[in-house]
Order: structure tokens, then sequence, then C-alpha cells
């Protein structure tokens, strides 16, 4: 079974679309936490506080509770599932993750319906995914396995040379009777 490569944004991707007359920011930053997820989110709002909605997603692996994922989203105030649902869609389907994003909308005068606000969501952020690819800003995630080896000395070198050619990173080495290298390297490469 093939893995799905993840990919993350390095820094911030901003993205805008304007629908009869409405304007929507999408700002989406990389996050290590939950807790930087919320403050970006909250930064965000700030910055904006005189916009009518600033609708956020995130998607965070790793959370300090110690579970696998934390996903949350809201429409802030927009129809329910037209607006925070859709921002976070369009992030699992370019397989993000360590990510929040924020899409401000400045109300146009003319109201969109359910249809128009998913389209003018989730194109805001697919603006913002295009505006980081073309800029460079969009980066697979490589996950890795932590592994122990133990080995000889006149086999530490050769060792030491095959994990570098696996792309693999040297955490630790104790010298025994025996050297043992605690080492990870991409799970694709295990």
């Amino acid at each position: 079974m093939a893995s799905i490569k993840k990919f993350t944004i390095d820094g911030l991707a901003k993205g805008e679309l304007v629908d009869k007359k409405s304007r929507f920011i999408a700002q989406i930053k990389h996050v290590e936490s939950e807790n930087e997820a919320l403050g970006f989110i909250a930064a965000v709002k700030k910055e904006h506080a005189q916009a009518r909605h600033n609708v956020y997603a995130y998607i965070v692996s790793g959370t300090e509770d110690g579970t696998n994922l934390r996903i949350r989203f809201t429409d802030d105030g927009e129809p329910s599932q037209t607006a925070g649902k859709p921002t976070l869609e369009t992030l699992q389907h370019a397989n993000l993750e360590n990510v929040a994003c924020v899409v401000t909308r400045y109300f146009g005068g003319t109201l969109l319906g359910t249809g128009g606000l998913v389209r003018a969501y989730s194109g805001a952020v697919k603006t913002a995914i295009e505006n980081a690819k073309e800029d460079g800003n969009l980066v697979e995630i490589i996950e890795y396995d932590e592994l122990c080896e133990t080995c000889s000395y006149s086999d530490f070198e050769s060792l030491k040379h095959k994990i570098s050619q696996l792309s693999g990173v040297i955490l630790k080495v104790e010298y025994g009777s025996e050297v043992i290298i605690n080492y990870k390297i991409p799970k694709s490469q295990v």
C-alpha cells in the first residue's frame, strides 16, 4: 500500500477572491501545536476586526495532549456548513497538515447563497495553496522512524555512510564494547 504524501506551508501563504463585491482573504500558516493555531487565528481576527466574518480551520498532528490529529473549524456566523467545513475540506484535499487557515470576509452587500459561499471560501483557500506552490512554500512533510543499531567499531563508518545515503540523521552514538547508534530515517526508506 502506497503512503499518501503530506504537505505543510513554509511560513505564510495568502490568497484572495472577490465575489459580488465580497472580499475573501485566505491566510494559511504552518503551526506545530493547537495553541499556536489558536494564537494565529486570534492575531488574524485582531488584524481584521472590522471584517464581517473570520472563518477558520486547522489540522495539527502530534498535539500536546498526545492525540494523533486535532482538527477544528468554525463558520463564524455564516450559515452552517458553508464556510468552515469547505475551508477544512480544501486543506484536507491538498493533504495539508500542521496548518491553520483563516478566511476573512468583508461583506460586499450581496448575499451569495449557500453554494456561492462554499465556492468563495474554498476558492480563496485554493488560491492561497496555489500561491504557496508557486512561491515554493508548499513543502512535503517527511515522517521518520527512529531506529537503533549495534555494530562493531570496524563496521561503524560504513553504517554511518548507509544512514546518510538513506537521508537519515544520527541522533546519538554510544561507545562501549560495541557501538550503539540511535538514528532516524524517512519511513519511505525503512
